[in-house]
């Protein structure tokens, strides 16, 4: 190659190098709006699955073509009377129903049930001693409203979660959040390095039935 090919080679590089930079910013700008977001852990209401300042991945784009599931960990925009005076508007919490089912603490062996299916729930907290949150701060029954979620955070008794307002104020559409606010299901912790980790449904959802028929 000649020196003038060279030059000419280099100079059309130079002209093409602010288009290419324009083009990568716009597809990360496109991918984070549309696509996937990375989210950070701001309280300890989902430890030890996710704890403080880890930071999670969250596909943005799942619940575009279903409805999230129980089990799924999801982002969602947190009702206002859930938010605390400088609290943030993105809270993070496990799906424990969809709508149309009944969830209920506790049976004989402690455990929440979802349409009478009784859920084993390695995932909640544990101190550093080994001794297991209990499955909720206390007893209820309720039928989740259609087009809402019931969620509660891993870390039972550090949860602003539908369970805590819903005992202190036994209204369903307060206790629960709607699907619309949902932004996006977490699907990887991707740091700290040594936390790296997928966060799939837990085998405990496998076996919940389908939500029953409405009489």
């Amino acid at each position: 190659m000649t020196e003038e090919q060279t030059g000419k080679r280099r100079s059309s590089f130079r002209r093409e190098l602010p288009v290419l930079l324009g083009v990568a910013v716009l597809v990360a700008v496109l991918v984070r709006t549309f696509v996937l977001q990375t989210f950070f852990i701001p309280s300890p209401s989902m430890e030890h699955t996710l704890d403080v300042d880890d930071k999670v991945l969250v596909n943005k784009v799942v619940y575009d073509f279903r409805e999230p599931r129980r089990g799924e960990i999801v982002v969602f925009a947190a009702p206002r009377q859930w938010r605390g005076r400088d609290a943030e508007q993105d809270f993070i919490k496990r799906v424990i129903g969809v709508g149309g089912d009944h969830v209920q603490c506790c049976d004989a062996q402690q455990r929440l049930t979802v349409n009478g299916q009784a859920l084993d729930e390695p995932y909640v907290y544990r101190d550093a001693d080994g001794v297991r949150n209990q499955a909720a701060r206390g007893p209820f029954d309720v039928t989740v409203p259609s087009g809402r979620l019931w969620v509660m955070g891993d870390h039972r008794e550090a949860s602003a979660d539908s369970l805590e307002h819903w005992l202190a104020k036994p209204d369903l559409q307060e206790a629960t959040i709607p699907t619309g606010s949902v932004v996006g299901r977490a699907f990887g912790v991707f740091w700290p390095l040594d936390r790296a980790t997928w966060l799939t449904v837990p085998p405990a959802f496998t076996d919940v039935p389908p939500a029953p028929a409405r009489r």
